[in-house]
């Protein structure tokens, strides 16, 4: 009886019930636009984290900061002098730790030894810089006059001047990651992807080999079996490297200890990446970290995360403030319309509530009868809604409207950044496109709102419906 006379009223009342139901619906679609941009957000802010911190890394240790004076650190160039009379050329390296700054190797270890840290690995950022040029002897020539100039009643020198000459030297910057090859899972490397070659194999811990970065490689024509000389050392590349972000965190990978060698570091490392066994007590790892491990800096993918400016933090920002807040009002918009419709509904269906209560029917029976009314209306809002999500967020994927992401600025240490200076990394910008997944959350959390709208809207309509009374009822006429 309950199902037949529901769908009966349904059927007669399909006007008023696809307005109740599509205002559900707009509100529903909203909060799965909403939600869907949001963790399309929150990818795409992890895909241009990746570069600097790798898969699974879930922070990185560095040293502390300390204040350094202006213009005591910096690369320095010397160059031979020559006798001879040919023009000569010249060429010189220098390798420098990214920010200036090193960890004893040690420290991974105690790291690794905190309480909720799953592993940890060390790595060692540098900056090469490649000078090399030519120096070009100028030519004396005398004057046309042909006379000759007396200093201090020396000997008479002919008069001239010397034309031409100087120097012209080219600067060559790449960025190189020493890599514990035994751990590749971490760091940087870990974000991107072979596409040519191999890997390190765990053997080559000290061996002359190297990753190149797909688009550094392109630049210098490098390909698998290619040599790479690196102040002086020449290392075989074994692989070409793409990083998924589309920016890689450095141009070559080589194992730490030949890193370490060529810096000069011996049992060094500038960062230490850290996963901790569980990604919701990554806090609480960080502050032990920072308690017993002396002199260092912790940093997490959400502090690095705060560092992200441009259109990508700009649109981010939005869609978890204004469009959170912006769902929420409409939510509440649409339920209380439902629920008005659905008293305003019941209002004239005075009659009706009327004579099923003189033929027996209780109070109770009547509201449930509208509440199940209500929550139908509900369930077909909630289906329209998600229908309309799926359709409104596949549209934003479709799209693919393309947001800039900066990072940079902030203290060394955090990854791959190009080096800017002492202690400080350079901006970095990168493109992303925006994408609208939809989860399982998502629509459980839409069938929630839909099956809350049909009750709260229910609720309007069975207390309205309960407060009738026969014989009042019966006096009235639609």
């Amino acid at each position: 009886m309950f199902f037949t006379y529901l769908r009966r009223e349904l059927r007669r009342r399909r006007k008023a019930s696809l307005v109740v139901a599509s205002g559900l619906a707009l509100g529903i679609a909203l909060v799965i636009v909403v939600n869907s941009v949001s963790s399309g957000m929150g990818k795409a802010q992890d895909k241009v984290l990746q570069s600097l911190y790798g898969l699974g890394t879930d922070m990185t240790v560095t040293k502390a900061q300390a204040p350094t004076s202006s213009g005591s650190q910096g690369p320095r160039f010397r160059f031979d002098a020559r006798s001879d009379d040919d023009d000569s050329k010249q060429s010189s390296d220098r390798v420098m730790v990214q920010g200036f700054t090193t960890l004893a190797s040690s420290t991974v270890a105690e790291v690794a030894d905190q309480k909720g840290v799953s592993s940890a690995v060390g790595g060692l950022s540098l900056n090469v810089f490649k000078v090399s040029g030519q120096f070009t002897r100028g030519q004396f020539q005398q004057n046309g006059g042909g006379g000759v100039f007396q200093r201090g009643g020396g000997t008479g020198q002919p008069e001239g001047e010397v034309k031409g000459g100087g120097a012209d030297f080219g600067i060559n910057q790449y960025t190189v990651f020493g890599t514990d090859v035994t751990k590749t899972a971490l760091g940087p490397l870990s974000s991107s992807k072979i596409t040519s070659g191999r890997t390190f194999r765990t053997t080559e811990t000290n061996a002359k080999v190297a990753v190149a970065d797909s688009a550094y490689a392109k630049q210098k024509k490098y390909k698998v079996g290619s040599t790479v000389t690196v102040k002086g050392t020449k290392f075989t590349v074994i692989g070409i490297a793409t990083a998924d972000s589309g920016d890689s965190a450095a141009n070559l990978y080589i194992p730490l200890k030949q890193a370490q060698t060529l810096a000069d570091q011996k049992n060094k490392v500038t960062t230490i990446y850290v996963k901790a066994t569980d990604s919701q007590q990554i806090d609480s790892v960080k502050s032990a970290i920072q308690k017993n491990v002396s002199g260092t800096t912790v940093t997490t993918s959400a502090d690095l995360a705060k560092t992200v400016s441009g259109s990508l933090s700009t649109a981010s920002s939005l869609a978890t403030k204004v469009g959170k807040w912006l769902s929420i009002a409409v939510l509440i918009a649409a339920f209380l319309v439902a629920g008005l419709l659905t008293s305003s509904a019941v209002s004239r269906r005075v009659r009706e509530f009327g004579t099923l209560k003189a033929l027996g029917w209780k109070s109770g029976r009547v509201t449930r009868q509208v509440v199940g009314e209500a929550i139908v209306n509900g369930l077909v809002g909630g289906a329209l809604g998600i229908a309309l999500g799926l359709a409104g967020a596949y549209a934003v994927t479709a799209v693919s409207p393309t947001l800039q992401a900066q990072l940079g600025g902030g203290s060394g240490g955090l990854g791959g950044a190009a080096f800017a200076g002492p202690g400080r990394q350079a901006a970095k910008t990168l493109e992303v496109a925006l994408t609208a997944p939809v989860s399982v959350t998502t629509i459980a959390l839409a069938v929630g709102l839909a099956v809350a709208g049909g009750l709260i809207a229910g609720a309007f309509g069975g207390w309205r419906a309960s407060r009738l009374r026969p014989a009042d009822a019966l006096r009235r006429v639609e």
